[in-house]
């Protein structure tokens, strides 16, 4: 029986890419595997077919002498040099589909980035948050903060190697210093992580007494740290390589230091704006006049109060905000006034306030409209 043609196999045309050729192979070799197919016979031998199509058409020397060729290129004395898939030389069945395997679960089983194992020698450190509480008015200056941040140093005495008097690791013998293991299951080959150097890829024979082979003690450190001005909840400084110290030797991680701002007890912050609620009272409300109003640097501004202000107006300082963390800019600080109603008036102050309101005629246009309205609305639900 003649051989089907291997790119009808795998269903691409001849001049597929390697990346179609080995999509189209993936969804095959899924399609008719074995263990998905144990109604149907014929599903192990089609399955061998694909893959021995794929075995050639992945490999660019053998692609192209089948191209030329077609499947006389694999004979014995066939021109293309006498490639053999499925023996010595062309390779195997498990291995031309191990390079599948790796692809589909290599990052799960922690092969990297093209499914193959990578010995793990030195291990980067891991990354450390600090949370730091920062006033309103540090925010606004910026400072220096002096933090102690738990972790691990690299150790002393084995100078992070994690081998007694500094001694370099030796190669894995179990996996040739690759942190993994392949073993042969069925059709897949299936990689583990080495049990000896538990994928490290070396072994410490004298493991250094501080650290017990880690290359690294736990130990307290003190950093001073730069908080510009502008910073506000949320935003986050890093500082390369203050993390945790890498595992026998290997870099260190990262430190995250997230800002948090504390209440002020006068001001509030909104971006780069900054609000003041400031009470008046309501004879300077009704006549007008001006009020000191603070601003965040400890100075303080006058400020002219409109007569007849409302309460919940709001003036406009601009430039008295807060500075912009990156770039040129400041925002603006807004006042807004609340006008406050006497309380323990006098005998007196209540007869002026009774005259005042005996005479008072439209001076309150807000309440005239509304209550106009709200007659309005009775009068209507009455009819």
């Amino acid at each position: 029986m003649a051989k089907r043609d291997y790119y009808d196999l795998l269903g691409v045309s001849k001049g597929a890419s390697a990346a179609d050729i080995k999509k189209a192979f993936r969804k095959k070799a899924m399609e008719l595997h074995p263990d998905r197919n144990s109604d149907r016979p014929e599903a192990e031998s089609q399955f061998k077919e694909v893959n021995e199509a794929y075995d050639v058409l992945k490999d660019e020397q053998k692609k192209s002498a089948y191209d030329r060729f077609g499947h006389a290129a694999f004979e014995n004395g066939g021109g293309g040099g006498g490639f053999r898939p499925g023996q010595a030389g062309g390779g195997d069945f498990a291995s031309a589909f191990s390079d599948v395997f790796d692809d589909l679960f290599g990052d799960f089983m922690g092969a990297g980035g093209n499914g193959r194992a990578r010995g793990q020698r030195a291990s980067r450190g891991s990354d450390l948050r600090y949370n730091l509480r920062v006033s309103l008015d540090e925010a606004y200056t910026g400072k220096q903060a002096t933090i102690s941040v738990p972790g691990s140093v690299a150790c002393d005495v084995c100078n992070g190697s994690g081998a007694e008097g500094g001694a370099e690791p030796t190669t894995c013998p179990t996996c040739s210093g690759m942190g993994k293991v392949r073993a042969q299951q069925g059709f897949f080959t299936v990689e583990r992580t080495c049990p000896t150097c538990s994928g490290r890829g070396q072994i410490i024979k004298n493991p250094c007494g501080s650290c017990a082979g880690a290359g690294r003690v736990r130990k307290d450190r003190t950093l001073n740290v730069n908080i510009p001005a502008g910073v506000e909840t949320g935003t986050r400084i890093r500082l390369t390589g203050e993390g945790e110290a890498g595992l026998r030797g290997g870099p260190p991680g990262d430190l995250y230091i997230f800002i948090e701002l504390d209440e002020h007890g006068i001001f509030e912050r909104d971006g780069q704006n900054l609000f003041c609620r400031i009470p008046v009272s309501m004879t300077t409300a009704a006549l007008g006049g001006e009020i000191d109003a603070p601003t965040l640097d400890g100075g303080r501004t006058r400020v002219k109060v409109p007569a007849g202000v409302q309460s919940g107006k709001q003036l406009r300082l601009r430039g008295k905000g807060m500075p912009a963390l990156r770039g040129a800019g400041v925002g603006d600080l807004y006042i807004e006034l609340r006008v406050e109603t006497p309380v323990n008036l006098t005998s007196r102050q209540r007869e002026l306030l009774q005259e005042f309101e005996s005479l008072s005629g439209n001076n309150s246009p807000e309440s005239h409209d509304f209550f106009g309205r709200v007659k309005g609305f009775w009068d209507s639900m009455k009819g």
